[in-house]
């Protein structure tokens, strides 16, 4: 089985101008072919998912030994715009990664529902509804994503805080802040915002210490209030915390893979909102910072009939491609790229919080402790139940809030109908 290098730009290119033209691209050219499966993700290039797809291949390989398989790494930052091409040209992949949320569900068209494939594994697995669209799944999640906030416990020693007792509310949490950075001089927050992606994890982070328990609920049930007060709050909050120095300096041109997860490492921020998986996580800060140091705790409580719990989701989850020429052996991939034993070697590797509910994580120290604890009362995720369309605009919005080109009763407002839209 093989490692291959990405498609090129030029090679997508090709297969668009080809589709358009009304010839069909063979199947050597798009990806998939009748003798092999291919594969599309951003992973597969890392050494951290080495082992994990060794595990996966030889899972897959006991119930087909003869077919070939091939991972072919993209770039994240250009992912879906390449994916995107393929799905114009209606030949691509075969097996597809995906983040949950609206960057599948916008896309489903060009998948197969694998509800019959899954079944098996629908038990020990968590993460589905990320995945799934109108009663349909359409992917098998590989692992959990949520947005913990993390903080360095050194650095509220440092300031002659109780590490063990970080503030429960709003207004605590920004005296404790201005006392350390009295001490230390580090800042509150490392945030990085130049691709917009600040304002998702605040979002979600913030979200369920601002809004009530029903708000959250409805929210994720798609009944959205833009123009409620706890709404504006959020966004709100996300201003005032920049205006008042909270944050590292320069957030818009700060990008938050890897830049602003380095603020926080090399303790120039007290403060982050993270990743529970793959990335800027408890495993990734524990090789900067002491494991030890490394704390997780619930969002301060902003307005008091909020309940604040960890935003988390189904992380990413490989789908199929509605042109595979084998649905069941694809299926068969995904399968095996959600076993037990591939999913061992993903946590072990890449700290990742797999979806598999039957993996003992015990291992990884405190603040996986603290994560897992907080899945039993967790919640989706609030950005990821919007289209990929409206984080987007949300996206852009949230810089010019900072910038302080548009208010918060604009941003809403254009979100709103953005949602609506959608």
């Amino acid at each position: 089985m093989k490692q291959r290098a990405l498609w090129s730009a030029a090679v997508v290119l090709g297969l668009v101008l080809a589709s358009g033209c009304g010839s069909a691209t063979s199947p050597g050219a798009s990806g998939g072919s009748g003798d092999g499966l291919v594969v599309w993700d951003w992973k597969s290039g890392d050494a951290s998912a080495a082992a994990y797809l060794e595990k996966a291949k030889a899972d897959f390989a006991k119930t087909h030994p003869d077919v070939d398989v091939e991972f072919v790494a993209q770039p994240f930052d250009q992912y879906y715009t390449l994916l995107g091409a393929a799905i114009q040209a209606g030949e691509g992949p075969d097996v597809v990664l995906f983040n949950g949320g609206g960057q599948l569900r916008d896309r489903v068209d060009a998948l197969l529902p694998l509800d019959e494939y899954l079944a098996p594994d629908r038990q020990r697995l968590a993460g589905w509804e990320a995945f799934a669209r109108d009663g349909k799944t359409y992917a098998a999640p590989v692992t959990l994503q949520g947005h913990p906030l993390y903080y360095n416990k050194a650095l509220y020693e440092q300031a002659g805080l109780d590490p063990e007792a970080p503030a429960d509310t709003w207004d605590d949490f920004v005296a404790d802040c201005g006392a350390i950075a009295g001490k230390t001089g580090a800042k509150c927050f490392g945030v990085g915002n130049k691709e917009g992606i600040g304002i998702q994890f605040f979002l979600s982070a913030m979200g369920s210490a601002v809004l009530t328990p029903q708000e959250y609920d409805d929210w994720i049930a798609g009944e959205r209030d833009w123009s409620s007060p706890g709404v504006k709050r959020v966004f709100e909050l996300w201003k005032q915390a920049n205006d008042a120095g909270l944050n590292n300096d320069g957030v818009n041109s700060t990008a938050m893979f890897n830049d602003a997860f380095a603020v926080f490492q090399s303790g120039k921020a007290a403060h982050i909102i993270g990743l529970m998986s793959d990335i800027g996580h408890w495993k990734d800060f524990g090789e900067f910072l002491d494991p030890a140091d490394v704390g997780v705790m619930a969002a301060p409580v902003v307005n008091p009939a909020a309940t604040p719990s960890l935003p988390y989701d189904g992380g990413i989850g490989y789908a199929v491609a509605k042109w595979t020429a084998d649905p069941k052996r694809a299926a068969d991939l995904v399968r095996s790229l959600t076993s037990s034993e591939a999913l061992k070697a993903f946590h072990a590797d890449a700290g990742a919080i797999t979806s598999d509910t039957t993996i003992d994580v015990s291992a990884g120290g405190p603040a996986v402790t603290a994560i897992t604890a907080g899945i039993k009362g967790g919640k989706p995720a609030l950005h990821v139940a919007l289209s990929s369309k409206t984080i987007d605009l949300m996206g852009r919005l949230s810089q010019q809030l900072l910038s302080g080109s548009v208010t918060v009763d604009d941003a809403v407002a254009q979100l709103a109908a953005s949602d609506k839209a959608s």
